[in-house]
């Protein structure tokens, strides 16, 4: 079965790959085989593995790839993530193509982790934005997921969310959530961003099912919680980091978006190796 990223793969490799990989065709026999393994540098989450394949699939369907472990394992610096065997220009092709995707999934997942772990125990789940590599949004966020968060819109046709925008253009909270009440599905959830109580007010008198506190000190938040009482659904969202994120959690919010889970993640260590 075709993997639902295969065209991101294609259109990765089309554009390193060009008219042809010119050293390793000069260098490498077109018989050769070879063995090669992807080791951590780094200790980090796993993920992206079944990327990996698929870029190998679409270069050579006889490369075979064994995974030491799965997605969402952790590894640790020096251990060995998976074996490649097969054709030796194919692998030696998609090296840079496959080690890109899996070093920022890979990133993406650790740098979730973290979060995921610092407010265990807490009854809150950390969730992703869009704030996405272009063309990675789906892989990004299915890093998110193997890290252990939860994504909150793929798109912008996944759900409504009033943002401050918004908001300027339609003439405030209780006239944006009346114009949306009148168009939109009665099984679709409003979610409205409100940098003040006064905003929260109105938007629990409107009877949205969400709301994004935005920017909120530690204090706002929790005046917030207490409003709501149970009524909605509560986001934190803005300048949340490692440091803080437990005290966010602590303020009685249900969700913590953060956009460093994949903007900031940057990418894991990871080289691959030809050992035969």
């Amino acid at each position: 079965m075709i993997p639902p990223w295969s065209d991101i793969v294609r259109h990765a490799l089309m554009q390193d790959l060009g008219r042809g990989d010119l050293t390793t065709n000069i260098l490498v026999p077109a018989k050769q085989k070879a063995e090669a393994v992807l080791i951590a540098r780094e200790d980090l989450v796993a993920c992206g593995l079944p990327v990996v394949a698929e870029v190998f699939r679409q270069l050579d369907e006889r490369i075979r790839m064994l995974p030491e472990k799965p997605d969402g394992s952790g590894v640790c610096a020096g251990n060995t993530i998976c074996t490649l065997t097969g054709p030796a220009r194919g692998i030696l092709t998609g090296e840079r193509v496959a080690l890109n995707f899996f070093q920022n999934l890979s990133a993406v997942a650790t740098q979730t982790r973290r979060f995921v772990e610092k407010v265990e125990g807490l009854p809150v789940r950390i969730v992703d934005t869009r704030k996405t590599t272009p063309g990675l949004g789906p892989l990004q966020k299915y890093a998110v997921r193997i890290g252990g968060g939860n994504n909150h819109r793929q798109g912008l046709d996944d759900g409504v969310l009033v943002k401050e925008n918004h908001l300027a253009l339609a003439g405030g909270v209780r006239e944006a959530v009346k114009r949306l009440r009148e168009t939109v599905s009665h099984l679709m959830r409003i979610e409205v961003e409100c940098e003040t109580l006064e905003q929260v007010r109105e938007a629990l008198e409107e009877g949205v099912e969400a709301i994004l506190l935005d920017n909120m000190d530690l204090e706002t938040m929790r005046r917030a919680v207490a409003i709501a009482g149970g009524k909605a659904l509560l986001e934190a969202s803005g300048n949340v980091t490692l440091a803080n994120v437990r005290e966010v959690a602590e303020t009685g919010v249900d969700l913590i978006s953060v956009g460093a889970l994949t903007h900031s993640a940057g990418s894991v260590d990871v080289s691959l190796r030809v050992t035969v």
